[in-house]
């Protein structure tokens, strides 16, 4: 059957987050408000990292990539989202659908560096004088280069596959960007073998390292229960639970999505918890690493002089 996704010149139409009436406004202003929060935290993150040699420690090295990442991810799908809303055009390009699909693929599977965190702040805390080896600079960079190599070549290898396949039902995908599982709808085609694929990835790509970081804070808990004051472990209790919380946010709204088959799905609720993962955690992660943290604090007082 010849179909027209065979050409770069074919389009899709995004429906888009702002669906709700009088709520479109609202919607507009919220969005591009945290939209900027994220990036300003960021930023302001990572240049923080940069100037300040007290953070030149493995932690906070993967946090500035966790912050360019973040940054990154969030800009793969606001300013198209809000282009098209003033626009009033809903339309996006064959091949800029292929490239959203493949940077948010790429970007949500660095989000692993949350679980190299939490091995790290594991391996401080239970094994403090093996750190230094545990915790090279070699072994820091073998991380971030496996969490970079691994979901690139997941995301290339189902961008290439779903792209190829026929869309010639609809042109409409019910999302605000372009998602694989939004897209499976779209294609004439028994798409249940390949959902197994996604199943697969899923849980490699997001279970693993979720179940990493639960495992290394609950080492972390227990090990500061049998050595610490009461506030110690107040203060312990504080700090995991708030990373716990945005971890849980982030690969339980993304494996609700990535490990249901495309017949359970449905369009409000996807776009619902899609936000949670594309932009609110975002969001959260530099404020939650930094404002929550002293040393962080403690640089910014001495950046600002």
């Amino acid at each position: 059957m010849k179909t027209e996704n065979q050409t770069f010149g074919a389009e899709f139409i995004l429906l888009g987050l702002f669906q709700y009436g009088q709520m479109n406004k609202i919607l507009f202003v919220t969005i591009p408000v945290i939209f900027s929060l994220a990036l300003m935290g960021n930023i302001i993150l990572i240049h923080l990292i940069r100037l300040d040699t007290l953070l030149h420690t493995p932690m906070y090295f993967l946090l500035s990539q966790l912050s360019f990442i973040d940054m990154m991810y969030i800009s793969t799908t606001v300013p198209k989202m809000a282009a098209n809303f003033l626009s009033n055009s809903k339309t996006i390009t064959f091949l800029g659908c292929e490239i959203q699909s493949f940077l948010f693929l790429t970007l949500g599977g660095t989000e692993a560096l949350l679980g190299f965190m939490s091995y790290d702040r594991h391996v401080a805390i239970c094994h403090p004088l093996h750190y230094p080896v545990l915790m090279s600079k070699t072994i820091c960079l073998s991380m971030v280069t496996c969490a970079w190599a691994s979901s690139s070549i997941n995301a290339l290898i189902h961008t290439l596959y779903v792209f190829q396949l026929p869309f010639c039902r609809s042109r409409i995908i019910n999302h605000f960007f372009c998602e694989v599982p939004s897209l499976l709808p779209l294609v004439c085609e028994d798409t249940s073998q390949y959902e197994y694929t996604v199943l697969f990835s899923g849980l490699v790509i997001l279970l693993l390292p979720f179940i990493t970081i639960l495992a290394s804070y609950a080492r972390v808990l227990i090990v500061v229960y049998q050595m610490s004051s009461g506030k110690g472990q107040t203060k312990a209790i504080s700090t995991c639970s708030s990373h716990l919380i945005v971890a849980s946010l982030f690969y339980g709204a993304t494996l609700s999505t990535y490990t249901r088959p495309h017949s359970l799905h449905y369009p409000e609720e996807d776009k619902v918890v899609a936000v949670f993962y594309s932009i609110v955690t975002p969001l959260l992660n530099p404020f939650i690493y930094s404002l929550r943290n002293k040393e962080v604090m403690g640089a910014m007082r001495r950046v600002l002089g």
